[in-house]
């Protein structure tokens, strides 16, 4: 069923697809750098985050290359659960920088430390790069603590190709002893490359994430077809050990059913799943914080409430 956009849309999206039908009348081709100014230009409705006691530039320093980070906490001396953060935009767009404000707000609803990780992005650095990125994050985070205290409790949290990274994380790190992570949180998450869900025709035109753009980005992304569905995290292995997890949907957004269809399968492996559906929203609301502003604090409040159950 295609989504009811909220009231509060319908400008923003008459302006974004009259501007759509333009730009493919006029010829314009997508490209990387386009295509990063243009969500670059939503930095306008995120607003300003909140005032943190501590906010810090780092990096993990790799055998190859650096990975910069920025950490966040409410309060350095008070030990406080750590959350990686893995920002969205495709896979190709997006940086810490964009999602200052939300990494800010998740430090302050959720009262714990961030770590905000600038992983490689595509075309230059295709799959599996940005994961390896995410998963050096993963397993060496304690390396850029060193200004704050912490507890040992982790939990991971991304929105859309975050959201992808998340979710390819819990999968891969099943069997994994070295790290443990407590819980994830998924924000209208990627995890279908195959596109196979039926909110991705529904939800596909007229709602910002179309679906002809998801096509290209996957291809610049994985740039091999037959890696779709081995990079999928909807068709990769679940266990009951796996952690628990929130999931946000929004009703007027293409990956909305597959992000449902991916609760449901955690949930058939025993996970505990946590999930909650904001029917008149569009892919990427949490961007629109000013446009929103109700919807924004309901799933920061969510989870913060989720990090600390």
């Amino acid at each position: 069923m295609r989504g009811i956009i909220s009231d509060k849309l319908t400008g923003l999206m008459e302006q974004a697809n009259l501007a759509a039908k333009e730009a493919k009348e006029s010829g314009v081709q997508l490209t990387p750098s386009l295509v990063r100014a243009n969500l670059e230009k939503l930095s306008v409705f995120i607003g300003e985050g909140p005032e943190l006691a501590f906010v810090q530039e780092s990096a993990f320093v790799t055998s190859t290359h650096i990975i910069p980070v920025r950490v966040y906490s409410l309060d350095p001396e008070e030990a406080l659960p750590v959350v990686l953060h893995y920002h969205g935009g495709g896979h190709m767009c997006g940086s810490i920088e964009l999602y200052d404000t939300i990494s800010r707000k998740i430090a302050k609803t959720g009262n714990c430390v961030v770590i905000a990780v600038e992983y490689r992005l595509a075309p230059e650095f295709p799959y599996p790069a940005g994961v390896e990125d995410s998963q050096y994050a993963l397993a060496h985070y304690q390396e850029v603590l060193s200004g704050v205290k912490f507890t040992q409790e982790l939990i991971i949290v991304g929105d859309s190709a975050g959201g992808a990274i998340c979710t390819t994380l819990a999968s891969n790190n099943i069997d994994n002893t070295a790290v443990n992570i407590d819980k994830q949180i998924l924000i209208y998450p990627s995890v279908d490359y195959t596109m196979s869900c039926a909110s991705t025709d529904e939800n596909g035109v007229g709602f910002l994430l179309e679906k002809e753009k998801m096509i290209w980005y996957f291809n610049h992304y994985l740039q091999q077809k037959e890696q779709s569905k081995e990079a999928s995290p909807l068709f990769m292995p679940m266990a009951a050990s796996m952690p628990k997890t929130l999931i946000f949907t929004a009703g007027c957004d293409p990956l909305r059913d597959e992000s449902i269809a991916y609760g449901q399968a955690l949930r058939q492996a025993g996970v505990k799943v946590d999930q909650h559906s904001f029917d008149g929203m569009i892919h990427a609301y949490m961007l629109l914080d000013s446009l929103v502003k109700s919807e924004c604090e309901e799933t920061y409040r969510m989870i913060g409430e989720f990090i600390h159950s």
